[in-house]
């Protein structure tokens, strides 16, 4: 039915389409105004809807530059309750700022976190209230209102936009020429052992002419309890359930299918926020089986982990990380010169 309907609706795809290639086009022409800034940016973002892997690879750039730089993230803040600009401290929720920035800030205490709406007057109350040497833009490809010292566009392995079409019909944001715009691009959830002809065939697809294109897969790390529960029950259960409320639960399960443990799972959408049904819902799934522990992802649990009425569960969060496919070290030198040099 779903699939029916996104036929249906392809003309509003078309129409969809067209007011965000004006609207490009405008911003290209220089007939809309971007701004850009003196302090170093670097974008990431994509071209569709959903998730291709971008908390991590904020991470990933996190790690390769905060022993060198003053650095801060600024992020939408999707789902919190608060308006404007907002900097992360210590009494920050997921309600106040979102779930991907308080990882951040609970995850790196080195950089400073920020969430607005609108980007540039993100960028100023920054450069005005902590000075950055380096600010990472989350999820700001279409933010054109802003113009980016980097930007970097990140492709899903598993849909890759050349396959796709405009929303509704498909799940871009705009048409796959907008990665003209990137000056790097780097295809996310690659599965291990990539070969080369299958990276050749994909810059073949992807049609980029100069621009660089990297590779990345996910690595999963050793689960973290959520409320101080052994790890012990996780080596001896005999099922997980899987609570996840993010936009391609896809790799998660691909992953705990390994584990050769059976598995349920409670499935939201991206940055669900957990209701009391939803809690008794777990509760409710979780008692219905015996030997069983709760795992859900590293996003999830900034939201979860407030809900007092779970603590008595054993309830898993599984981190994880990106590695690139090779090249890591010409990778790293494109993104340390970009912020010396400028």
């Amino acid at each position: 039915m779903v699939t029916v309907l996104r036929y249906i609706l392809f003309p509003v795809s078309l129409i969809y389409g067209g007011i965000t290639f004006v609207r490009n086009k405008l911003y290209d022409w220089g007939v809309l105004k971007s701004s850009s800034f003196d302090v170093k940016t670097i974008l990431l973002g994509n071209l569709s809807a959903g998730g291709t892997g971008k908390t991590p690879h904020i991470e990933y750039l996190i790690r390769l530059l905060s022993e060198e730089y003053r650095l801060a993230t600024l992020s939408r803040g999707y789902g919190r309750k608060t308006q404007g600009f907002v900097l992360a401290n210590t009494h920050s929720t997921a309600s106040d700022i979102g779930d991907e920035p308080l990882q951040f800030f609970q995850k790196f205490e080195q950089i400073k976190v920020a969430v607005s709406a609108k980007r540039v007057t993100g960028i100023m109350e920054l450069m005005i209230q902590e000075d950055p040497e380096v600010i990472l833009l989350d999820d700001a490809f279409q933010h054109r209102q802003l113009k980016a010292g980097l930007s970097i566009l990140l492709m899903d392995f598993n849909a890759p936009f050349y396959k796709d079409f405009m929303l509704p019909t498909g799940y871009l944001r705009e048409f796959a020429s907008g990665k003209k715009r990137a000056d790097i691009i780097l295809v996310t959830k690659c599965p291990q052992g990539l070969s080369q002809k299958e990276k050749d065939t994909i810059r073949m697809r992807i049609n980029a002419e100069s621009i660089p294109i990297y590779f990345s897969t996910i690595v999963y790390g050793k689960p973290v309890s959520l409320f101080g529960s052994s790890s012990e029950l996780l080596d001896q259960s005999k099922r997980i359930l899987v609570v996840t409320g993010i936009a391609n639960p896809a790799p998660l399960h691909n992953h705990l299918a390994t584990w050769k443990k059976e598995i349920t799972s409670l499935t939201y959408p991206d940055h669900h926020p957990f209701s009391p049904k939803d809690v008794n819902r777990i509760i409710g799934v979780y008692n219905q089986y015996p030997d069983t522990v709760i795992l859900t992802t590293e996003k999830d649990a900034m939201r979860l982990k407030d809900l007092n009425e779970l603590e008595e569960l054993p309830f898993f969060y599984l981190p994880i990380e990106v590695q690139l496919v090779e090249e890591e070290d010409k990778f790293s030198h494109l993104i340390h010169n970009y912020v010396r040099n400028n």
